[in-house]
């Protein structure tokens, strides 16, 4: 068994490059990964399975050891890297494990150091390094595809809500201004729910490292930006100011999406900005590229949870005040928008100046047409 040990410890580069060279010709999403990302945690399984064979002869004493924990554990992280990863299927992860399992028996008998034991206690170890990995990519996908549906949920409620209040408020009693106003914020929040639903059925069939169907066009999207701070203002209370270049600002982007985004910082900053300060809203022009900023002033969100704000799949288990998960929710979409336009979402936050997130989109990183958008 130590031999074994012995030869998978000092082979690992060797066990490495034949691996890759196989599961890239047998498990096609492979090919979409760097060589970083597809290799990720080999190495640490290799060392662990290594460590395991020095010093446990049988499978009970094996499954004591805390090297056999740490083989569950990264294979439970190896099926969540792979479910961010584009086109797998859990059909392909237990693909990448049996090639593992080849390869790692084929060096041990090239070199005479597989025994009974040995192949006992290693096909034992990666079979249940594979049972982890799948059910981790499963849930993993689950999350996804809840976490995404949960957000357009949410989006849909808020049109809905504001034409419910504008249809209460119809009467002529206030006069034909008002009614047709009424009537005509009404329709325009029942139209904005029905896309949003459409947006809704397309996020249903999440795949593994896919999010939401978009649909890109040639948009002016100073318009949307004035439309959501117009609506902005007849639905909250809160005092809005919006700055920048204000005129016409034309690229190709999904303008429903962008509509989404924006709405959403806008409610997070109503939820947990300071009733007393206006909420600054900015577009900026930047020739190739177009900058979106939502500032409140309140309590920030602190330093060190704000480089975890924006992961996907972050699991908070503080008990800070500051409830990330609820700011996940939107942010999940507002991050996924903005990598979808070949941009990028910056976040700021401190008690003098407030909570500010800005939004980069690039105006002509896609074609018009509908696009499928990655999650990371």
């Amino acid at each position: 068994m130590k031999a074994a040990s012995v030869v998978i410890e000092n082979k690992i580069l060797e066990i490495m490059e034949l691996w890759e060279k196989e599961v890239t010709k047998e498990v096609p999403a492979s090919n979409n990964l760097s060589e970083i990302a597809l290799y990720d945690h080999l190495p640490n399984l290799m060392k662990d399975i290594s460590t395991v064979m020095s010093r446990r002869k049988t499978l009970i004493e094996a499954q004591t050891d805390d090297k056999y924990k740490e083989i569950l554990e990264n294979s439970i992280e190896h099926g969540r890297h792979r479910a961010a990863a584009s086109n797998y299927t859990a059909s392909q992860i237990v693909h990448e494990y049996i090639v593992f399992h080849k390869t790692l028996t084929a060096t041990l008998l090239k070199n005479e150091v597989y025994t009974l034991e040995v192949g006992e206690l290693l096909k034992y170890l990666i079979e249940t390094a594979i049972l982890n990995s799948v059910e981790s990519f499963s849930k993993a996908l689950s999350e996804m595809q809840d976490t995404l549906i949960g957000t357009l949920a949410h989006d849909i409620r808020n049109p809905l809500s504001a034409a419910q209040t504008s249809l209460d408020l119809m009467t002529y009693k206030e006069g034909e201004e008002w009614f047709d106003t009424m009537k005509d914020t009404a329709s325009k929040s029942v139209k904005k729910a029905l896309s949003l639903i459409e947006g809704l059925m397309d996020s249903i069939t999440v795949k593994a490292g896919q999010g939401m169907m978009m649909n890109f066009d040639k948009e002016n999207i100073t318009e949307v930006i004035k439309e959501v701070y117009t609506d902005a203002t007849d639905i909250y209370s809160h005092s809005f100011k919006l700055k920048g270049d204000l005129y016409n600002i034309n690229g190709v982007f999904d303008k429903i999406a962008i509509r989404r985004l924006f709405e959403n910082l806008i409610s997070n900053a109503v939820k947990y900005g300071s009733y007393n300060t206006p909420i600054i809203l900015k577009l900026i022009d930047l020739e190739e590229s177009v900058k979106i900023s939502v500032r409140n002033y309140g309590s920030p969100i602190p330093k060190e949870k704000q480089g975890e704000i924006f992961q996907f799949l972050r699991r908070d288990q503080s008990n800070n005040n500051i409830n990330l998960n609820s700011w996940g929710m939107g942010l999940t979409l507002v991050r996924l928008v903005a990598e979808a336009h070949g941009g990028y979402v910056h976040l700021e936050s401190d008690a003098s100046e407030g909570t500010c997130f800005t939004i980069l989109l690039d105006k002509n990183f896609n074609k018009p047409g509908k696009i499928r958008t990655k999650l990371k």
